[in-house]
């Protein structure tokens, strides 16, 4: 395997500061986060030709709107609009304070929003910080604007009634999240906030944000998290539809691990207890079994033919999906996490 090298992130950071956080085709643009993932599996080497092949589809910066200041952002709170507003707001937040306390203050205020763009503001923000913490340089301090204002932009706050939350890890709470019944779910939307906005008129789904007690081990926690929603993953990616979904239900969440040394206490633990519930709002919505307890046919595979799979595959899920379960994997070598991979690698092979 080659040796890390970050370089590349670099490079194509610089190639994409023209353009926004959407692809041609509506969707998000997922460059950045699928290249970081690569240069963190040490796989440098694979990033230029897989980009070659993305570059196509990236679409221009929106137009901006108006100046955000820190008196008047609150009014700009999920305005998909108002994108490159905010970039400029956390551009000049970065240059004129160190990025660890930016991040901090703005984690705390966005976490309730997690499920931003469906979770790929988090997701952005968790790998630009990875790379900036690795080395501070224009091009990643740039892209930690860009995910924050992702995640500002598309702020997506879901139904909760807060109460005293229950002494649960999420593998003990995974059992009681209400799922939206079958004969009354809708389906074949085309966008994942859409059909998360039935949580809105299914009242039970508001009791869950505090089903979990995220206040002890927050690495634990993390795991926990992980390795349960890894579990939901191969129990209920049926289609490349719900692959994506649940594909979203473990990496959005994990992209807090790389935020979590910066963060404060309180901070760190409200934001776990939005992660629970956004991974649990993916169950909610698109689960179809809550039996969690066999793998099925799925093979374990070896993580070097894993990572190598994954690049082949071509498709950003199965690389970013990857990235995030080595990385769990080596913290809880939990199997759920391998399998899980592998049966992502399988299921969106087919669509490239």
């Amino acid at each position: 395997m080659n040796p890390a090298d970050y370089a590349a992130l670099d490079e194509t950071l610089e190639i994409m500061a023209p353009m926004g956080p959407d692809l041609s085709n509506g969707f998000s643009n997922h460059a950045p986060m699928a290249i970081e993932a690569m240069c963190a599996m040490r796989r440098a080497d694979a990033v230029m030709p897989w980009f070659e092949h993305y570059r196509h589809s990236l679409a221009p910066r929106r137009a901006r709107v108006a100046r955000l200041t820190g008196d008047n952002w609150r009014a700009a709170l999920g305005d998909l609009r108002r994108t490159e507003d905010w970039f400029e707001f956390f551009r000049n937040e970065l240059e004129a304070h160190p990025w660890q306390s930016v991040l901090d203050i703005w984690a705390a205020r966005l976490a309730p929003g997690l499920m931003a763009a469906a979770t790929h503001g988090v997701i952005r923000t968790g790998h630009a910080v990875r790379a900036l913490a690795l080395e501070d340089t224009p091009a990643r301090r740039r892209e930690l604007a860009d995910g924050l204002a992702y995640w500002a932009a598309d702020y997506l706050p879901l139904p909760a009634n807060r109460h005293t939350p229950v002494r649960a890890k999420p593998s003990e709470a995974i059992a009681r999240v209400p799922m939206i019944p079958l004969e009354t779910r809708r389906s074949n939307f085309g966008a994942f906030t859409d059909a998360l906005a039935q949580l809105d008129s299914f009242p039970p789904f508001s009791e869950t944000l505090d089903a979990v007690d995220p206040n002890g081990d927050t690495s634990a926690f993390m795991s926990d998290l992980a390795g349960t929603f890894a579990r939901v993953f191969l129990a209920n990616a049926r289609n490349t539809y719900t692959t994506i979904a649940f594909v979203h239900a473990v990496t959005g969440p994990s992209a807090l691990r790389p935020l979590l040394p910066y963060l404060r206490e309180a901070t760190t633990h409200a934001a776990l207890a939005y992660a629970w519930q956004t991974a649990a709002a993916m169950h909610a919505t698109f689960g179809t079994t809550t039996d969690l307890s066999r793998f099925g046919e799925i093979t374990i595979g070896n993580k070097d033919d894993l990572v190598d799979r994954a690049i082949a595959c071509g498709d950003e899920h199965a690389i970013k999906f990857t990235e995030v379960c080595l990385r769990e994997h080596a913290l809880d070598p939990d199997p759920a996490f391998l399998a899980a991979a592998g049966h992502a690698i399988r299921m969106l092979s087919a669509t490239t």
